[in-house]
Formats: structure tokens, sequence, C-alpha cells
């Protein structure tokens, strides 16, 4: 039982970069679609945030194990 736990145990920030990442790719292909690059900036911008914060998030899991 303890070996699943550490398993599913995910830092919050991870989870939260994974979002932020998948709704920018989201953001970034709607403004490729309308020609809306402000839109893309924004998707990009998102997902470069993203990835950050779930480096944070990892780093956090690598010390908690």
């Amino acid at each position: 039982m303890g070996a699943r736990s550490e398993e599913v145990t995910m830092d919050k920030d991870r989870v939260k970069g994974s979002a932020t990442n998948v709704g920018g790719k989201a953001k970034e292909a709607a403004g490729k679609v309308t020609g809306d690059s402000k839109l893309q900036t924004e998707g990009k911008m998102d997902q470069a945030k993203g990835k950050v914060q779930n480096a944070v998030g990892g780093a956090k899991d690598a010390l908690k194990k």
C-alpha cells in the first residue's frame, strides 16, 4: 500500500503546470486557426509558464524522496 501512495502522490505544482501547458497549447492552436497573433503569443507564454511550474513540482517531488 505504501508504494502505491508514492506513485500517486504528485506535487500540486506539477499538476497545475501540466494543465497550464495544455491550456497554452490550445490557446496557441486557436490563435493559429483564427489568425490571432496575440492569442498565439499568450498560448506560448502559458506553455512556458506551465513548463517552469512543472519543473518546480518535479524538484519538490525529488526532495520528498
